[in-house]
């Protein structure tokens, strides 16, 4: 079942990132210097945060460190997106504790997200799985119940093909089913991750075209909500900051929603590699053989 799920976080995935995010937050607080905060954080064996002082070490800046701190390349848009956050408020100013504290929170709910998905798709992945065996299962019953099976799928001529058939019909069901799993998988990264940037550039005091363009730079480009919001703050003259990290809440909770629905719809889409290939191959696997084991028989006998 974990190969069906395929699960895009096979590292420590944004759990173990908001955990490290959050106690980098707490120490950044204390007034500990950023390079010292990760130092303290590796050596009491965070294992990201011993990559990200390795990397230092070797001589990259700190943010690219942070944007290259994934154990797995499952992992690298997790820590992509904590390193494009720590350059912006770095850059602008921000206070880096409190963005870091909102990041983790983001972090947090990705994961519970992708928690939420996979829990959901488990039950529909098993079932697919354990339905994907019955051709097999087909062919050790037609034996036990006294049927030669295995000689009728390689001794006769339908025999064969029935054998090439139904073997090609199990792996396209494998593939099928599992393809339909990856696209009802939440994706990985933090959703609503533009606007939170966005948030912290501007918590930094810089006007919003700037703010923009360094959100741009780390390859967030705002999307229509975001300028919808950005043309409601210009209007109403008010702060964007709050607004913006509300849109980015809203955005993962929509996103936990969607990934819900498309494991409640992955239910009935599974039926079609079921009834298109498993039932198919079902049938020449394990019924042909027998039919074509009992003609063979009775020709014999005649």
């Amino acid at each position: 079942m974990r190969r069906l799920l395929g699960r895009s976080e096979k590292g420590p995935g944004a759990s173990a990132a908001a955990e490290t995010v959050l106690r980098l937050a707490v120490l950044l607080q204390a007034g500990v210097a950023p390079t010292r905060a990760w130092a303290y954080l590796a050596s009491a064996g965070d294992a990201a945060a011993a990559r990200v002082v390795a990397a230092t070490e070797a001589g990259a800046p700190l943010a690219a460190a942070i944007s290259g701190a994934a154990e797995s390349a499952a992992d690298s848009r997790v820590w992509s997106d904590v390193g494009s956050a720590w350059r912006v408020a770095t850059t602008v100013g921000a206070p880096l504790a409190e963005s870091l504290r909102g990041l983790a929170a983001a972090l947090r709910d990705a994961q519970e997200a992708a928690d939420d998905v996979r829990v959901a798709l488990a039950e529909p992945a098993g079932t697919a799985r354990l339905m994907g065996w019955l051709p097999l299962v087909a062919v050790a019953l037609g034996a036990a119940l006294g049927f030669d099976t295995f000689g009728a799928l390689v001794g006769h001529p339908l025999g064969l093909v029935c054998l090439g058939a139904g073997a090609a019909l199990i792996v396209a069901a494998r593939w099928w089913t599992a393809a339909l799993v990856r696209r009802a998988r939440a994706e990985s990264g933090v959703a609503g991750h533009g606007a939170e940037l966005l948030a912290i550039a501007l918590s930094g005091g810089v006007s919003i075209d700037r703010a923009t363009t360094l959100v741009g730079n780390c390859g967030s480009e705002p999307d229509a909500s975001t300028d919808g919001i950005l043309s409601l703050s210009r209007s109403a003259g008010v702060p964007a900051v709050e607004l913006l990290r509300a849109s980015a809440a809203l955005a993962r909770h929509r996103a936990r929603i969607d990934g819900r629905l498309r494991a409640a719809r992955l239910s009935s889409r599974l039926l079609l590699p079921l009834g298109v290939c498993t039932l198919p191959a079902f049938l020449l696997l394990g019924v042909a053989p027998m039919m074509l084991s009992v003609a063979w028989t009775m020709s014999f006998s005649w």
